[in-house]
C-alpha cells in the first residue's frame, strides 16, 4: 500500500565510507524513531546529551547540499571529519533511486549515481562509475533540484523548503519564519505563501513593485539633491537656456566682426539699470542699517538703574524719616524685578545689534563687488583699444558657455526628474493594483473551503485537538501594506485565541501540526514526502505523547515520512515502538554510542 504513495524526495538511506566511524541508516517509509538512551546518571538532569540525535538533522542536510561556511560542524572540525565522504540515498517519483555523495573535505563539489535498486553501498564505487563525478557546488544544487523535480515550489529551488523539513530545536522559536530564514520578509514569505497553497506570484510581484517603487524615490532625492535643493521648472531652464545661446551667437557675431557697438550698449545699460541702482539700493539700506545700530547703542548704554536703596536710605536718614522694614524691602524687590526685565531687554537687544552688525558686513561685500564691476565696466567704456574689448567680450563668452553647461546638466536632470516622477505614479498606481490582487487572492482562498490552504488549516486544527484537545486555528491575512502576516494559535473554549500558543511545549506542536499539514493535504503534488523532527516528545505530558505518537503514525500510513529523534526517558510508560520504527539506537556511555562513533569533539 505505501509503496504506491512514494513520491518525489524520500529519505532512503544515509551512509558513509568509514562505517567505523559513521555507520549505515535505513529509512522507511512511514515512522523512522531516533532514540537517545541517557545511561550515565550524571547526564540525566542535562539539556543536550552530546549523542548526536540533532546532529543527524545537519547532516542530512549537508548530504541535500546546503551551503557551507566555517561553523559548520564537519568543516570546522576537518581535523575530525576531514577523511569522510557521506553518501545520502533518495527515492525519486519514478520509483528509481538517486544516491548524493559528497566528501568533507570538498563540501564545494558533490557527485551524483541513479540506480533501480534500493540500499546501494556506493562508497567504493570508482569514479568512472558516477554519472556526475565532483560537479561544483552550484551545477550539483541546478542537478538535483531537476532531478526532485519538486514543480509545485517552482520557481524556487528544493532547498528553499528542506528548512521547513529539517526542524532543529531552534527552527521551533517561530511557527513560520525558521531561524535560517531571518533577512527580509520578500526573502521567505512569498515561499511560505505558495507552500501553504497562495498565489505567490502576485506577492513577488508586489514586493518587487515596492522596491522598485523605494529605488525611484532614492534616485528622485539624489537628482534633487544634484540640482542644489530647489528644483526649478524645466520651462524656466529651457527659456534661460534659449537666451544665453541668443547672448553667446551675440558676441561670437560681434567677435567675428570686430563689432563693439552693442557691447557699449549692453554695459551703459548695466552700468545704469543694475550697477547703479544696485549700489542705490545699498546704500541705503546701509544708511537705514546704521541708524538703527546707532539706536540700538544708545538704547544699551541708557539703561541704567541710577536708584541705589542704600543712598536712599542715607538721604532718608538725613530728613528724619525712617527707611526700613517693609519700605526698603519693597524698593529691593521693585529694584530687582526692574533689573531682571533690564537684563532680558538688554539680551533682546544685543542679538538685534548681532544681526544689524552681520547685514552691515554683508551689505559692504556686496557693494565692493558692484563697485568693482563698475569700474571695470567704465574702464571698458573709456577704453579705445579694440583687443582690450575684444579680450574682455571673449572673456564674457567663456563665462556665458559655462553657464549654458550649467543649465545644460540642470535641464538633463530636471528631464530626468520628469521622467522619474512619471515612473513613480506609475510605480505607485502598480503597487496599489498588485496588493489588491493579494489580498483579493488570499480573501478567495480563504472562503473557499476546497482550497488548498483550507485543507491544510482543517488537518491542523485535527493535528493539534486530537494531540491536546484543543482547537487550533492557522490564519494567513493582508495587514495595511498589502503584506501577509502569517499566525497559528490555540483557542479556548469561546474559540478566542489563547495564550497557550505562546509556551514552548505547545509552540513545537503547532511548528509540528504545520509541518505536517502541509505534506498530508500536498500527498498527490510534487512536494517533498519527508520532514525531520528534533525532540518531538520534550515537555508534553504522557498522555500528550501517546496522542501526538498516533498522530504521527496515522500521517506515516497515509504516506508522510518522518524521522523523530527523542531522549528514551521521554517515552511514554507502555508504549513500545516497533522495530522497523527504530532506526537507530544512540547512548552516551561510550563513543560507539554516538551518532559518529568517535570520542567527543
Amino acid at each position: 500500500m505505501l509503496s504506491s504513495l512514494w513520491g518525489p524526495m524520500r529519505l532512503s538511506s544515509l551512509y558513509s565510507d568509514s562505517p567505523n566511524v559513521f555507520r549505515r541508516i535505513g529509512f522507511g517509509p512511514g515512522l523512522n524513531v531516533v532514540i537517545a538512551e541517557i545511561r550515565l546518571p550524571e547526564n540525566t538532569a542535562k539539556d543536550t546529551h552530546n549523542v548526536g540525535k540533532t546532529t543527524l538533522g545537519r547532516v542530512i542536510d549537508f548530504c541535500l547540499l546546503k551551503g557551507m561556511d566555517s561553523t559548520f560542524f564537519l568543516v570546522k572540525r576537518k581535523d575530525v571529519f576531514g577523511d569522510i565522504a557521506l553518501f545520502l540515498e533518495l527515492e525519486l517519483l519514478d520509483g528509481g533511486y538517486v544516491t548524493v555523495r559528497r566528501d568533507v573535505a570538498t563540501p564545494s563539489k558533490a557527485s551524483f549515481k541513479f540506480h533501480d535498486e534500493r540500499g546501494g553501498d556506493f562508497s567504493k564505487t570508482p569514479e568512472k562509475e558516477w554519472d556526475h563525478w565532483r560537479l561544483a557546488f552550484e551545477k550539483s544544487v541546478t542537478l538535483l533540484d531537476g532531478v526532485l523535480d519538486l514543480r509545485d515550489l517552482k520557481p524556487w529551488s528544493y532547498r528553499k523548503l528542506v528548512g521547513y523539513l529539517l526542524r532543529n530545536q531552534n527552527d521551533y522559536q517561530d511557527v513560520f519564519q525558521l531561524s535560517k530564514f531571518k533577512g527580509k520578509d520578500s526573502d521567505w514569505k512569498p515561499f511560505l505563501a505558495q507552500l501553504l497553497g497562495f498565489d505567490a506570484d502576485k506577492i513577488v510581484d508586489h514586493y518587487e513593485s515596492e522596491a522598485a517603487l523605494e529605488e525611484a524615490q532614492d534616485e528622485e532625492t539624489v537628482i534633487k539633491r544634484e540640482l542644489g535643493g530647489s528644483v526649478e521648472d524645466l520651462s524656466k531652464i529651457e527659456g534661460l537656456l534659449l537666451l544665453r545661446q541668443t547672448e553667446i551667437d551675440e558676441r561670437t557675431r560681434q567677435l567675428d566682426l570686430f563689432d563693439f557697438r552693442k557691447a557699449d550698449a549692453d554695459e551703459i545699460r548695466v552700468l545704469v539699470d543694475e550697477l547703479d541702482s544696485g549700489l542705490s539700493r545699498l546704500n541705503t539700506e546701509r544708511y537705514r542699517l546704521s541708524h538703527e545700530r546707532k539706536r540700538v547703542v544708545s538704547s544699551l548704554e541708557d539703561e541704567k538703574i541710577l536708584f541705589d536703596t542704600d543712598q536712599a536710605e542715607k538721604l532718608f536718614a538725613e530728613a528724619g524719616v525712617l527707611f526700613v522694614g517693609q519700605l526698603r524691602r519693597d524698593f529691593d524687590q521693585l529694584l530687582a524685578f526692574n533689573r531682571a526685565v533690564t537684563e532680558e531687554r538688554r539680551g533682546y537687544l544685543l542679538e538685534e545689534l548681532a544681526d544689524i552688525e552681520s547685514e552691515l558686513e554683508e551689505i559692504g561685500t556686496q557693494a565692493d563687488e558692484l563697485g568693482e564691476k563698475r569700474r571695470a565696466a567704465l574702464v571698458f567704456l573709456s577704453d579705445a583699444d579694440a583687443l582690450t574689448k575684444y579680450k574682455r567680450l571673449s572673456d564674457g563668452l567663456v563665462d556665458l558657455r559655462a553657464e549654458v553647461v550649467d543649465l545644460e546638466r540642470q535641464q538633463s536632470s530636471l528631464r530626468r526628474l520628469q521622467d522619474l516622477r512619471s515612473r513613480i505614479r506609475a510605480l505607485q498606481e502598480s503597487v496599489i493594483e498588485l496588493k489588491q490582487g493579494v489580498i483579493d487572492d488570499v480573501e478567495s482562498k480563504n472562503t473557499d473551503r476546497e482550497s488548498m490552504f483550507s485543507r491544510m488549516r482543517l488537518r491542523f486544527n485535527e493535528i493539534v485537538n486530537e494531540v491536546i484537545d484543543r482547537r487550533a486555528l492557522l490564519t494567513v491575512t493582508p495587514n495595511s501594506l498589502g503584506h501577509l502576516d502569517f499566525r497559528a494559535e490555540i483557542l479556548d473554549e469561546r474559540g478566542k485565541a489563547s495564550d497557550a500558543a505562546a509556551g514552548n511545549t505547545y509552540h513545537k506542536l503547532l511548528c509540528i501540526a504545520l509541518d505536517l499539514a502541509v505534506l498530508r493535504a500536498r500527498l498527490d503534488g510534487r512536494v517533498s514526502r519527508f520532514v525531520f523532527h528534533d525532540g518531538v516528545f520534550e515537555s508534553l505530558d504522557n498522555r500528550k505523547k501517546e496522542n501526538l505518537l498516533a498522530v504521527m503514525r496515522e500521517y506515516a500510513e497515509a504516506g508522510v515520512q518522518q524521522v523523530i529523534t527523542l531522549i528514551e526517558a521521554d517515552v511514554p510508560p507502555g508504549v513500545v515502538f516497533d522495530e522497523d520504527e527504530v532506526v537507530r539506537r544512540l547512548h552516551d556511555d561510550g563513543s560507539d554510542g554516538r551518532l559518529f562513533n568517535i570520542p567527543a569533539w
